[in-house]
């Protein structure tokens, strides 16, 4: 990722108070193999994220209030417990000046608990933005410290790469994937990360791979097995599209996916969608929009 301190010759004003808008991207995991538990009960896992050019959006509004603001909380999550507000609380100690303040909005696309990142990106793109906004000027390496507290899904999305992850998803190794198309599809139902990685079921000594002998075919999502034995909706969403392409669970579900080689095909089918559960297609890309976002502002603030 491009280093994301700020610009050394960036000025904010108080006057500068107009809102930009960042992309948050979501993520499938192309595969999902949980190789062992640690002592401290989180898991060793090995994971491909592919990030999506289907994207929530951020919208910063920089102040002088010193606070933090935010527009459209989620209904049922306290202020303090809102991850994009906990992103940007993080980087309370890094502002050049303690009145600089942020009004946060969100525009939601990527379906909530699906799997496919969404609070993590959300998270991410608000670490990324308020960096460049409050003159923090920490590098990549800080940034993706402080976003493995967020949680192990927001350092690839502050990386801004698809990447291979090890660890619990810090150990990132940045990938070129060849272009495909994905349909993504959601049925009706919430499902726990906790609840799935907490279940005495869940494998937990999948061999390590090698990622240069990567093959979709050779790889599998630990998860979905058992996610398809208490989750009917998710089983049969499976098996309807293996129909039509390769398909898989996408992290703990509910979201899963098929893989197209073209945008029509995998619109033909999103057209045959069985009721009951929503889908979009998306081109699996290299890297984060939120790099060409971030080196507009810059421009523009200089």
């Amino acid at each position: 990722m491009p280093n994301t301190s700020m610009h050394p010759n960036t000025s904010v004003s108080a006057e500068d108070n107009s809102k930009i808008w960042w992309p948050s991207p979501a993520k499938i995991n192309l595969f999902l193999h949980v190789c062992s538990q640690f002592e401290n009960g989180y898991h060793e896992l090995q994971t491909l994220f592919q990030l999506l050019d289907y994207c929530d959006e951020i919208g910063t509004q920089f102040n002088l209030s010193g606070e933090i603001s935010l527009a459209n909380n989620i209904e049922g999550v306290k202020f303090e417990d809102n991850l994009i507000v906990k992103a940007a609380t993080e980087l309370l100690p890094y502002r050049r000046d303690d009145s600089y303040g942020v009004k946060l909005f969100v525009r939601k696309r990527i379906p909530m608990g699906g799997g496919l990142g969404g609070g993590s990106s959300n998270a991410a793109t608000v670490l990324v933005a308020l960096n460049h906004l409050w003159k923090c000027e920490l590098n990549t390496k800080q940034l993706l410290t402080i976003a493995l507290r967020l949680g192990a899904d927001v350092p690839v999305f502050v990386n801004g790469m698809s990447a291979f992850a090890e660890g619990v998803g810090e150990t990132l190794i940045s990938v070129s994937i060849p272009e495909t198309f994905y349909l993504v599809v959601t049925p009706k139902v919430h499902i726990s990360t906790a609840s799935v990685f907490g279940h005495p079921d869940l494998p937990r000594n999948t061999p390590k791979i090698d990622f240069s002998n990567y093959q979709f075919k050779e790889t599998r999502n630990d998860c979905e097995k058992l996610v398809s034995n208490t989750h009917p909706e998710v089983a049969n969403l499976l098996q309807w599209l293996v129909h039509y392409a390769p398909s898989r669970m996408t992290g703990t579900g509910a979201s899963v996916f098929a893989q197209f080689s073209s945008k029509k095909d995998a619109e033909n089918v999103l057209k045959q969608l069985p009721n009951g559960v929503s889908g979009f297609v998306a081109k699996g890309i290299d890297s984060s929009p939120l790099h060409s976002v971030l080196t507009q502002a810059d421009a523009k603030l200089c």
